[in-house]
């Protein structure tokens, strides 16, 4: 339980079983709505608080002479009550119909608590309440403007068309910053206004990006020298905009809104179209909807979900607004480019991506889908660049005439792409290279397409560090050459420049380079006389940018009303019900304004926006907090996976939690190979200091958290006999405790039915609830029955994984000559099942 209170004789306890939700989910009424019970040493008897029919949310218990007072919705709003634990009845004692009661608390014969963002103090002799007038000397430290730089502050970032320049989202600001000289440059400066997505025009001219300036988010586009203003364009969008694509003329705009809509503008006009819509709302990784241009600015190929999770290839026409389908539907295909020639279509395709793309499945857990290389040929006539080739004698051939001198040479402007649609499924080509976790499909000069490799890790399997992923290979396909090569490694994000001669990138730790790729075969035969070796892999960090130097000033107080209003902004846009669970949502925003003049720290502000979510009451609807200015770094403790008692004067083990060493999550520091530390030995000292009652045994174990100590242990208290090893303390035992109940459960089974019945205990439906599953049913698959122990369920996807083994039917019998004969399924339990 938690939030206990005991009685002033210490006879009784009251608390509550099971923590309160309605700090995001207001009104709440389900089977876990929070309740008080009374605890009675005495007899070990439970007495509940009684609660209306339709139940209501009690909690935050104090006890007060013979009285439990708490906080209850029973009325609606969160208000004071008392419950006298003699006559067995419950009293109202405030009345607030506009927020709610909170932070209640005891002293000095009366209660305070928070309501309206003032104290109250309530008079128990009086039955009166007033609001507190306190005056408080700060300097309000989280207030004052300040700098912030670090390259943790980058979201989204861009690359010059020439590879001089990167611009970066850097905390809500656009940040041009050079590839050798200069300085950064803010382009935008604007304290209290939220700006993302920069974009760099082809002609390098421009920065595109999406700002909250002007109240809702619209289309900025300004020079890319900073000189002048922005020239803003209202969008006809669900209120959320991402994935700004230049068209390759520097005149169009593609860009995606919170819907899955996709757009274009004409920047001339100002005109916004609508591309196409996705059928289904699913989650990011099934969104497609990126525009891509042809080189003529004519077309725009994109990738359209429907119901199953599959994904199919289209291509818009400007001219006449229509869209045209390039795939069938019976793959999954994304990531669609044009070739710079203008002749080709690239894409990545799955077929067997379907079990992968049913995101909120939990069997697929364990799955990657594999993705190959794709081209069409867009027009008829156009020989398939993959035929086979032969050598062949080439007679002399006349020489052309030299143009004459006073003949200009001929614009780079690109011919109009024709495409035909006409028998186009048939000029689908696979190309040769080799198949995997393939994504971030780029285009570089004509023939050449670049692409992402990343490790075939499943998602929901994949525990590593964030912070240390190595990343995966970008490579480059050359249709003249045929092959397949790496041109850059240990790279988690790249955006080639317009020619595809530099890239800028990213790698963990944090590093953002823009390099120079090494010239390929095809580069080579075209006499381009690049002086970078062609094979050799470019080095990440190679052409380091100087992020560090990126500077931004914050100022709190412009920012918060900003922040809050985009809270209140994400909900009416994306919240799923559009009559937000009954909230008059502008109302809302207006109820909750009222603090906004009053914040002085940015807990202050989260919690007023989670208070305003509140009012949705709905589950699943978190807040988290973002950055704040003062806070502290917590030091870490130390732990050793073990029980203690205190006897003869010492620290004994009372009990050593084992573990499975060989998987780091569940490491035990005491049984490792060379400690192997028993139950009734004793601590004798940690890194030297002799360990002693009354000394705090867990203050000699701070900040070893994953560091090597040494500590003296022994069969004595005396110290006779003792060993001096070396461990690396957890900083949290919950694994370990955990799995000791989960085997200790196993073992009470088996003992109670002499091993007839299997027992398997899932912590989630997620995917430490996959691996638990997978660790403890197959082994057990040859029991009568079996009890699945789902208690305290944290949640995850849908549970498929757990039913579909659960209720696999007897299908047949195999008779062996040698040994017993099996059945088919193999792994299923025919016999009854419950679960806790």
């Amino acid at each position: 339980g938690v939030e206990a209170s005991f009685s002033g004789d210490g006879q009784y306890l009251a608390y509550t079983p099971i923590a309160d939700r309605s700090g995001q989910w207001k009104h709440y009424r389900g089977g876990t709505a929070s309740r008080i019970w009374i605890f009675h040493f005495a007899d070990q008897q439970v007495e509940p608080i009684p609660q209306p029919s339709g139940r209501c949310n009690d909690t935050d218990p104090r006890w007060q002479n013979g009285t439990v007072y708490f906080r209850s919705d029973r009325d609606g709003e969160f208000n004071l009550f008392a419950y006298d634990a003699k006559s067995k009845t419950v009293q109202q004692l405030t009345h607030f119909t506009d927020f709610p009661v909170i932070a209640l608390n005891v002293g000095g014969g009366n209660l305070v608590f928070e309501q309206a963002g003032y104290l109250h103090r309530f008079y128990l002799d009086t039955g009166k309440e007033e609001r507190l007038k306190i005056g408080v000397a700060t300097d309000l430290v989280e207030t004052r403007p300040h700098f912030v730089k670090g390259a943790k502050y980058i979201r989204n970032a861009a690359v010059s068309p020439s590879g001089a320049r990167a611009a970066f989202e850097f905390r809500g600001e656009i940040v041009p910053v050079p590839a050798e000289k200069g300085d950064p440059r803010n382009l935008t400066n604007t304290p209290g206004v939220h700006e993302r997505e920069p974009a760099w025009s082809p002609d390098g001219k421009s920065i595109a990006y999406f700002s909250d300036a002007g109240g809702e988010y619209a289309l900025h586009v300004r020079a890319a020298d900073g000189k002048g203003q922005a020239k803003v364009y209202k969008l006809a969008g669900a209120g959320f905009y991402e994935a700004p694509v230049w068209s390759p003329d520097s005149k169009k705009l593609a860009f995606i809104d919170n819907s899955n809509t996709l757009f274009w503008i004409d920047l001339a006009s100002g005109a916004v179209k609508k591309i196409a819509a996705e059928p289904v709302y699913g989650p990011a990784g099934l969104r497609s909807l990126k525009a891509a241009w042809s080189p003529d600015s004519q077309w725009i190929a994109y990738a359209l979900n429907n119901r199953v999770g599959y994904r199919t290839i289209h291509v818009y026409a400007l001219a006449d607004g229509k869209s045209h389908p390039v795939t069938d539907g019976l793959s999954d295909a994304t990531e669609p480019v044009f070739d710079a020639s203008g002749k080709y279509l690239f894409f990545c395709v799955s077929t067997d991506a379907g079990p992968v793309n049913q995101w909120f499945a939990q069997s697929n857990a364990d799955m990657r889908a594999r993705r190959s290389l794709y081209l069409a040929v867009l027009r008829k006539g156009v020989p398939s660049p993959l035929t086979r080739e032969s050598d062949e004698e080439k007679g002399d051939e006349e020489k052309p005439k030299e143009p004459e001198k006073s003949a200009k040479p001929a614009a780079g402007k690109p011919g109009p792409v024709q495409i035909d649609f006409d028998g186009l499924d048939q000029r689908i080509l696979a190309l040769p290279a080799p198949a995997g976790n393939l994504r971030s499909l780029q285009v570089g000069a004509a023939g050449q397409i670049y692409y992402l490799a990343l490790p075939a890790v499943p998602p929901l399997l994949d525990d590593r560090d964030s912070s240390t992923d190595p990343g995966g290979a970008v490579h480059r396909f050359d249709l003249s050459k045929r092959k397949d090569e790496t041109v850059l490694t240990g790279i988690t994000e790249y955006h080639l420049t317009r020619e595809g001669k530099k890239a800028l990138t990213h790698a963990r730790p944090e590093t953002w380079s823009i390099v120079e790729l090494p010239a390929g075969p095809a580069a080579a035969a075209a006499g381009t006389g690049a002086k970078t070796p062609a094979g050799p892999s470019a080095e990440p960090g190679k052409g380091k940018l100087n992020v560090d130097a990126i500077e931004v000033r914050v100022e709190p107080r412009a920012e918060w009303p900003q922040i809050f209003r985009e809270a209140w902004r994400i909900n009416r846009d994306y919240f799923y019900a559009t009559n937000y669970h009954g909230a008059d949502w502008p109302a809302v925003r207006a109820k909750y304004e009222v603090f906004l003049p009053d914040l002085a720290t940015s807990a202050d502000l989260y919690r007023v926006i989670r208070w305003m979510l509140s009012e949705l009451a709905v589950g699943h609807s978190y807040t988290a907090p973002g950055e704040r200015f003062t806070e502290k770094k917590p030091v870490p403790g130390g732990l050793l996976g073990a029980d203690y008692e205190i006897a003869n004067g010492r620290y004994r083990f009372k009990k050593v939690y084992g573990g499975l060493n060989w998987w780091p999550q569940l490491r035990a520091p005491l049984t490792v190979p060379g400690v192997a530390v028993k139950a009734g030995e004793y601590l004798l000292a940690v890194r030297g200091v002799d360990l002693r009652p009354p000394a705090e045994i867990y203050s000699l174990f701070e900040n070893t958290a994953d560091k090597s100590i040494e500590i003296t242990i022994g069969p004595n208290p005396d110290g006779k006999g003792s060993r001096t090893v070396t461990v690396e303390p957890l900083a949290t035992e919950a694994n370990l405790r955990n799995l000791a109940w989960v085997e200790g459960n196993l073992k009470k089974v088996q003992q109670a039915t002499g091993g007839r019945v299997a027992y398997v205990y899932v912590p989630n439906t997620a995917q430490p609830g996959h691996a638990y599953f997978k660790r403890y049913f197959f082994p057990q698959a040859d029991k009568d029955a079996i009890i699945i122990d789902e208690r305290f369920n944290g949640g995850g996807q849908v549970a498929d994984y757990y039913i579909d083994h659960l209720r696999r039917p007897l299908t047949s019998y195999w008779a062996t000559r040698y040994g017993e004969d099996f059945k088919t399924p193999g792994a299923a339990i025919h016999g009854p099942k419950v679960m806790l």
